[in-house]
């Protein structure tokens, strides 16, 4: 056995010699950037050797001046012997700036039942709710069985037929109704089209009784506790999906499970662990016990409910692009070994397609738009792009393949929105000086989404890049220069900067923006194209997702990823995913509506053949500064 020392965090792990170098790293608590999933091509997975022997297979995209300094790529490395690995801060996947809408006007959790009720026009009927009883005692003419007699008044002027009880319950039955003299307070959680009954309670048990609401992203997971008597939400916890150590999107992960042994196992763990250690936080805070936690409704993309289930995703990714579930049938939480209740319901909200999963369909439910008589185009930009049009008499879905541009992946510099990280820019127009604002107010060591986009919106403005995207080849500055593989622009110097070296966008970087804004607003095109509809009948834009909040409208219409419309018409609406899923807890009609919503769904499969040229087109067109028809964007152009 060799022992590995990670500096500057003190970490030590033993491992067979062999060993690849990121996999021991995530062993060992070490949350490293690994965008592509260890495939060696996204270059972030840097570490430095600082003594010791190791095997490197590649060295990837590495500079002649890092590979010197004794740097490799942790995914494409195998450890000798013993070792001491330096990780350098711009390796270091460190906090995200997880959006929990606590920036939200109304904060659901300090509301009284009756405003909760009100603001999200729900009739409160949560999916795990309590019904005290009290039943006739039995008798020599009056000698139905417990549970029938239980089921008898439980369906008294109620819609409860076909009652289920699970085996507990009839072990408990007899002896808790003598003892509480037939008074009882039954507990019934959703089952199908039906309800089981999961417990039973005295009338004085003080106990509350909790639902979790559960947003699982691909980078992020947050975690909401409802109290399901009063609808209130009590806590409410965020943190990045530790399956990033194996890739940024779904793809990269999808490929991390068939390429390696043990691979989707160690995905289903990875978000399984983050759940669980959210669920600790908020049971810890709360002072509750973890069997007060009833039941969950989980709301994801289809991916990440393939991998949450360990169903191998790989079809997904296949052509004609087929999931092997989009209705996932209520499980057990002791099956997902998920911190709640063990034999308490996990409801995983349906999706529609391949790349259309629950957390749409989920975020179309609480944005409303199937209640609406306008035209609503629903936007969920993230490590892909999700797309919702309609109304309430109909709806249409896509998915736009934006890539992982806007979440740092394939930037050189760029990260997800974490410490360090440049969310604002200011570009001099005579100087060419940059100012810049970061997360946490630290020194910068790269650039996240939102400030990819105001920066691509300034070096339009101010004249370094053309429409197209090139640099200007007349501008000389000495920020811009030659780089190792193409013309680039220095943000950053490295005196100024987290890490030792300059933060730069290079020509090829900006390419890759504009392939991601361009594919979401040809994809909203297509939308628009296929009901023969122009952007003109969009009566609001509703932009949802942690990143979404955080995206300056000005500059997302000046580079053409949003359609030109004005300003009013677009709002914030945060983490509808989250708040669908909560919905869906708190009311029983909202959960049936969403289910609805999903089968209602036309699915718009941009790569099918009879759409795809249509999107080429599209998707070619729209890789200019904002478009090649300025037409579209008057407002931008000032005509």
């Amino acid at each position: 056995m060799s022992l590995v020392k990670f500096v500057p965090d003190q970490i030590e792990i033993e491992a067979e010699p062999g060993t690849n170098l990121l996999e021991l790293a995530v062993d060992a608590g070490v949350e490293l950037k690994a965008v592509c999933g260890g495939s060696g091509s996204c270059g972030k997975c840097q570490l430095i050797i600082e003594d010791g022997e190791v095997e490197v297979l590649d060295q990837g995209n590495l500079s002649p001046d890092k590979l010197k300094r004794g740097y490799v790529l942790a995914c494409k490395t195998e450890i000798k012997g013993d070792l001491i690995v330096e990780i350098p801060p711009e390796s270091r996947l460190s906090k995200h700036q997880v959006f929990i809408e606590e920036e939200v006007e109304e904060r659901e959790d300090i509301l009284t039942e009756e405003e909760l009720a009100a603001t999200q026009k729900l009739k409160l009927d949560p999916i795990y709710r309590q019904i005290e009883l009290e039943l006739n005692q039995p008798s020599l003419t009056d000698n139905v069985s417990d549970l029938e007699r239980l089921q008898i008044e439980l369906n008294r002027d109620r819609d409860l037929s076909s009652l289920q009880a699970s085996l507990p319950v009839m072990k408990d039955l007899a002896s808790h109704l003598r003892a509480n003299d037939w008074k009882t307070q039954v507990s019934l959680s959703k089952l199908g089209d039906n309800y089981e009954i999961t417990e039973l309670k005295s009338l004085d048990d003080p106990k509350v009784d909790y639902g979790l609401a559960v947003d699982i992203g691909t980078t992020t997971v947050v975690v909401e506790l409802v109290d399901l008597a009063t609808g209130k939400v009590a806590a409410r916890e965020g943190s990045y999906n530790k399956q990033a150590n194996y890739g940024d999107d779904v793809i990269s992960r999808i490929n991390f499970a068939k390429e390696n042994e043990g691979g989707l196992a160690k995905l289903n763990q990875a978000v399984i662990g983050t759940m669980n250690s959210l669920i600790d936080e908020i049971v810890s805070q709360q002072e509750i016990e973890q069997s007060q936690i009833k039941t969950a409704v989980l709301a994801g993309n289809t991916t990440m409910i393939h991998l949450l289930l360990e169903i191998d995703p790989n079809n997904i990714r296949l052509e004609p692009y087929i999931p092997t579930v989009s209705f996932v049938p209520p499980l057990r939480a002791k099956e997902l070994n998920l911190k709640i209740k063990e034999d308490g319901l996990i409801h995983c909200l349906p999706g529609v397609s391949s790349f259309v999963g629950g957390d749409i369909s989920s975020g179309t439910l609480a944005a409303e738009i199937a209640d609406r008589d306008g035209i609503t185009l629903f936007i969920d930009i993230g490590t892909n792009g999700e797309l919702v049009l309609g109304n309430k008499e109909w709806l249409m879905t896509c998915s736009c393949s934006a890539g992982p541009a806007f979440e740092g992946g394939g930037i050189t510099y760029g990260m997800r929105a974490m410490s360090g990280a440049i969310e604002m820019f200011d570009i001099n127009p005579e100087t060419y000086e940059v100012k810049y604002s970061t997360i946490g107010d630290v020194p910068p060591i790269g650039i996240c989404g939102s400030g990819l986009i105001n920066l691509l919106a300034l070096l339009k403005d101010v004249g370094i890049i053309g429409r197209s995207g090139k640099f200007d080849e007349e501008l000389e500055h000495e920020r811009l220069r030659d780089g190792e593989y193409d013309k680039e622009f220095v943000l950053v110097w490295a005196d100024e900067a987290g890490i030792e070296e300059d933060i730069v966008i290079s020509e090829n970087d900006i390419k890759n923006l504009l392939r991601s804004k361009g594919a979401v607003y040809a994809g909203i095109r297509m939308m628009l194209n296929s009901m023969a509809l122009t952007e003109e009948f969009i009566d609001q834009v509703l932009i949802a997702g942690g990143f979404g909040n955080y995206i300056n409208l000005d500059d997302a219409l000046k580079i053409g990823l949003l359609p030109d419309l004005p300003l009013d018409k677009f709002k914030f609406i945060g983490n509808t995913s989250l708040k669908g899923a909560r919905m869906s807890l708190l009311s029983e009609d909202k959960f049936e509506e969403v289910q609805e919503i999903a089968k209602k769904m036309t699915y718009l499969e941009l790569s099918a053949e009879n759409y795809s040229q249509d999107f080429m087109d599209e998707f070619v067109s729209a890789q200019f500064i904002p478009h090649t028809d300025l037409n579209l964007f008057p407002s931008v152009t000032g005509e």
